[in-house]
């Protein structure tokens, strides 16, 4: 009996010591921002800043002094960066980016769930910690960590002018071959949690949305099940922009000069969630998508039961 005791006592030990080196998840904030390549800088910057009001707070240079990624501030923690380089893959897609208050930790919880990560976190050239690895569809997905001496924080309070069409990124879309795999990677894994279903035609489901663990902001997850082109990839992987009032919205924009260059109509129209939206197109074809927060009657819409593609 007294060795039975021993052996009890020594397994719930070596339970107790596998539970306690179980590395947890530190927290995933929000988004941080969405990469993109443009063919032309100069027509991009004018749709950004002088068509949605943006501000610039910082460039990035190549040795030959020409621009290479121009960051677009979008508010104290959300940016959109512009690539000046040709696509490698996805459309203009270039990568994610999700913020968390630890990227070492969130490094080392990754490598404990079996997820391919980098020896070490690394700092940026703007000074912030961070790290990439890959997602099932091949999406590189950032993992940042503000750093109070970053440039990120030395702008804090600046360059964000009321010319803003919008003040937060509520989600970025991405295209996803399979959802299965992306489920166990952003759920499973990362922590996200999915909230509501999408299908346009009814029959077949088209979006998954799937929020932050510790935060408000969420992925989209673009199904699609034949190859698709560059114009349907720049609406599947896409930027949804929050905007109060939709309307006031599009009148700000109709009134600016830089309207004049964005040839394509400027339509309200009620999506499948039931919210008011718009979507506009970035001179690569990228869409942008400016979303009411709420339905338009106050009710929520239910989720989609219809089957992922096959």
């Amino acid at each position: 009996m007294k060795r039975l005791a021993i052996s009890l006592l020594l397994a719930i030990s070596l339970v107790g010591s596998i539970a306690g080196d179980e590395v947890r998840r530190p927290r995933l904030l929000g988004l941080s921002h969405m990469a993109l390549f443009v063919s032309d800088l100069k027509k991009a910057r004018a749709f950004y800043e002088d068509f949605l009001g943006y501000q610039e707070p910082y460039v990035l240079k190549r040795e030959d002094g020409t621009d290479r990624i121009v960051f677009i501030k979008i508010n104290e923690n959300q940016y959109i960066e512009l690539f000046a380089e040709n696509p490698k893959q996805d459309g203009h897609l270039n990568h994610i980016a999700f913020f968390t208050d630890s990227a070492q930790d969130l490094r080392e919880y990754l490598a404990s769930r079996g997820i391919k990560v980098p020896d070490k976190v690394t700092k940026g050239r703007i000074g912030n910690s961070n790290f990439n690895i890959v997602d099932p569809d091949g999406h590189t997905v950032e993992i940042v960590q503000y750093e109070p001496d970053s440039w990120t924080r030395r702008e804090q309070g600046k360059f964000m002018p009321d010319t803003r069409v919008s003040t937060r990124m509520a989600h970025v879309g991405v295209m996803v071959g399979a959802l299965e795999p992306s489920l166990k990677f952003y759920r499973d894994v990362l922590g996200f949690q999915e909230f509501w279903r999408g299908s346009s035609s009814g029959t077949e489901l088209s979006w998954v949305n799937m929020r932050v663990p510790d935060g408000d902001d969420y992925l989209e997850l673009m199904l699609y099940s034949t190859p698709q082109n560059a114009e349907q990839m720049g609406g599947k992987n896409h930027i949804c922009l929050f905007t109060p009032d939709i309307n006031k919205a599009v009148a700000m924009l109709e009134s600016r000069p830089a309207r004049k260059n964005y040839t394509r109509p400027i339509e309200v129209k009620v999506g499948k969630n039931g919210k008011r939206q718009v979507n506009l197109f970035d001179p690569d074809g990228t869409r942008i998508e400016l979303m009411e927060p709420n339905t338009v009657d106050g009710k929520a819409v239910p989720s989609s039961t219809a089957p992922p593609p096959k």
